[in-house]
C-alpha cells in the first residue's frame, strides 16, 4: 500500500510540474508575470509533500492493513489526485485569483484533510485500536489542535473566496505553514517502542 501511494503521489507531483508553463517571451517581465502561477504550484507541492511525509509516518507505524484501510487510502488519494486540476485552474485566473477556482481549491484541500481522518481511524482500528502504537500516538482523532484549526481555516478560506480570493489563498498558505513541521507524535512513539 505504501509503494502504491508513493507512486500515486509521484505522479501527482509530475502532473503539477508539467502544468507549469514557461513564459513565451524571454524577458524578466514575462517571468515576473508568471510568479502567481509559480506560487500556487509551490503551495500545492508543499501540501503534497506534507501529506506524503505524514502518510509515510502513519504507514510506518502500522503493522497491518485491511480492506477498510485500502478503501480509506484510496479515498484520501482521490482528493490528492485533484490537486493538479485545481492548481491549474487557479493559475488560469492569474494575476489575481478568481472566486470559483479559489473556492474549489480550498474545497479540495478541505476534503483531503477530511479524508485523512477515516484513513487514520481505519489504521488505528486495524492495528490494536486505541491501545496499539498508532492509537496511543494519535490519541483521539480530534485531539490535535492543528487539525481542528486547519479545518476551520479551510472553511473560512472557501467562504472568503467569493469576497477576497487573495485572502483565501493566504489562509490556505497559513495552514500549510502550520504543517511544515510534520506530526511528531508517531515518530515519538516509535522511538519509545525501540
Amino acid at each position: 500500500m505504501e509503494a502504491f501511494s508513493d507512486g500515486v503521489i509521484a505522479v501527482i507531483i509530475t502532473i503539477m510540474v508539467l502544468e507549469l508553463k514557461a513564459p513565451h517571451d524571454a524577458s524578466l517581465q514575462a517571468l515576473v508575470a508568471n510568479v502567481p502561477a509559480f506560487l500556487s504550484y509551490v503551495l500545492s507541492f508543499l501540501y503534497v509533500g506534507i501529506y506524503w511525509n505524514n502518510h509515510h509516518h502513519l504507514l510506518h507505524a502500522a503493522q497491518r492493513v485491511n480492506g477498510k484501510v485500502l478503501w480509506a487510502n484510496l479515498f484520501f488519494l482521490f482528493w490528492l489526485s485533484l490537486f493538479p486540476f485545481v492548481t491549474s485552474w487557479l493559475n488560469e485566473s492569474h494575476p489575481h485569483p478568481s472566486p470559483v477556482p479559489t473556492a474549489l481549491y480550498g474545497f479540495v484541500l478541505l476534503m483531503a484533510a477530511v479524508a485523512w481522518m477515516p484513513l487514520s481511524r481505519a489504521l488505528i482500528c486495524c492495528n490494536g485500536g486505541h491501545d496499539g502504537l498508532l492509537g496511543r500516538a494519535l490519541g483521539g482523532l480530534w485531539g490535535d489542535w492543528k487539525a481542528k484549526l486547519s479545518l476551520l481555516l479551510y472553511v473560512l478560506g472557501i467562504a472568503m473566496a467569493f469576497f477576497a480570493p487573495i485572502l483565501s489563498c493566504t489562509l490556505y498558505a497559513l495552514v500549510a505553514i502550520l504543517w511544515v513541521v510534520p506530526d511528531r507524535r508517531i515518530e515519538h512513539h516509535l522511538k519509545q517502542e525501540t
